[in-house]
């Protein structure tokens, strides 16, 4: 199991959560399951067979597609979170803004049925016709990677949810040859190069130690966005680098016409005392880098996959989280300023409670050392509205980005 640094989760569950999507109802995740106190934490959703890995496990050095894919029965209606609740839930301008801005996206082997399916996706939810553009990592439009179709996923998620919150947007999606850290730091620096200022990252180096790679994510001008994990309590990179804004995850549900969230249990998200503390964070709990910065949901979202799947697809995990973000991000037009998740820890209070939604509850599982803490529960109080597991919160418009 990855996780090199991987820090243990609580002895006893400590949350249990509902939730009910108005368009139809899904299996929520429930408790982090732990038998003893020296075994690796189980991720909820494995330990109770709710989802299932969209990758293959990664060798440890190497990078993790953050797609889940929820084990759901197949429904005769498209449910789920589409592209007009992230709008809602989000109060996001994905209809008027965005153009011109170029959100990348950078995934490892190639799907060759991302643009179909991306076609599908958007004209189910009404979207116009994607500004979409796919590369490999040499920054050619050919030449792509070989497909793996157990990877594939990932690719039509990524693109569905940059097209649900920033439909407007440019994508270019850019295609590593392979899963190792030197090829999709050659994809990052392409994206670059390309003209991108958002990139999008919803994989994970789970550790530290042989998952350095922090030269590829350094470029000034540049907002860096990437997935916190899937495993609970927990780091890898490059979510852990202070210039890339690390995203965690939430379960959304609703109520009539109101929103409201928690924290989703498997998100990753804690203190990475191997990364040097930003001169813009101080909090109390953490000598390093502090992690996450923000969320967005990781349940329950649907896209379109004829890849390595068979059509429509339930998904869960921070890799729905991240492409979301990164498409707030461009909506906002101002990614080229940011200094990673700097605009998160330095808004004022009054600020950051108008345009983020707080996360007041809920846990990504405590190490023994860290039980109550606000690097893994959310809700505190110990260091204001701030926890590990959301970070400061969810989008409530662009204001925060």
């Amino acid at each position: 199991m990855p996780g090199i640094l991987k820090l243990f989760g609580p002895f006893v569950a400590v949350l249990a959560v509902a939730g009910c999507n108005a368009a139809g109802s899904a299996t929520v995740p429930g408790p982090i399951v732990q038998t003893t106190l020296e075994a690796q934490p189980i991720p909820q959703w494995q330990a109770r067979n709710l989802a299932r890995r969209a990758c293959p496990e990664a060798a440890p050095g190497e990078a993790q597609c953050e797609a889940l894919i929820i084990n759901k029965s197949t429904e005769s209606k498209v449910s789920g979170w589409g592209a007009r609740d992230i709008e809602a839930a989000y109060g996001l301008p994905s209809s008027s803004k965005g153009a011109g801005q170029i959100v990348a996206i950078v995934d490892y082997n190639d799907n060759p049925n991302v643009a179909s399916d991306l076609a599908v996706y958007r004209r189910h939810y009404g979207l116009p016709k994607a500004k979409f553009f796919k590369y490999n990592q040499d920054g050619q439009q050919g030449h792509y990677p070989k497909g793996q179709v157990q990877d594939g996923l990932e690719e039509d998620l990524d693109v569905d949810m940059v097209s649900a919150s920033c439909p407007n947007c440019t994508i270019y999606l850019v295609e590593s040859n392979d899963n190792s850290l030197g090829s999709l730091v050659k994809a990052e620096q392409e994206a670059v190069k390309l003209g991108a200022r958002t990139i999008s990252n919803s994989f994970i180096c789970y550790g530290f130690t042989g998952c350095d790679q922090s030269k590829g994510y350094e470029t000034p001008g540049v907002t860096y966005v990437a997935a916190a994990g899937d495993e609970s309590y927990g780091v890898g990179t490059p979510m852990a680098y202070g210039n890339v804004v690390s995203v965690g995850g939430t379960l959304l549900s609703k109520r009539g016409s109101i929103y409201s969230e928690i924290v989703w249990p498997g998100t990753g998200g804690g203190c990475v005392p191997q990364v040097a503390k930003p001169s813009w964070q101080h909090d109390p709990g953490c000598s390093g880098r502090t992690t996450n910065d923000v969320s967005a949901v990781a349940w329950n979202v649907p896209l379109y996959d004829t890849y390595g799947e068979s059509g429509w697809e339930y998904s869960g995990g921070t890799s729905s989280a991240t492409p979301i973000i990164a498409g707030a991000f461009a909506l906002a037009g101002n990614a080229a300023k940011q200094d990673g998740g700097k605009i998160f820890w330095t808004l004022g209070e009054e600020k950051r409670r108008e345009d983020l939604h707080v996360i007041g509850s809920g846990t990504n599982g405590c190490p023994p050392h860290l039980r109550g803490s606000y690097l893994c529960i959310a809700g505190t109080d110990e260091f204001g509205t701030y926890s590990g597991p959301t970070g400061w919160g969810t989008p409530n418009g662009i204001g925060a980005f």
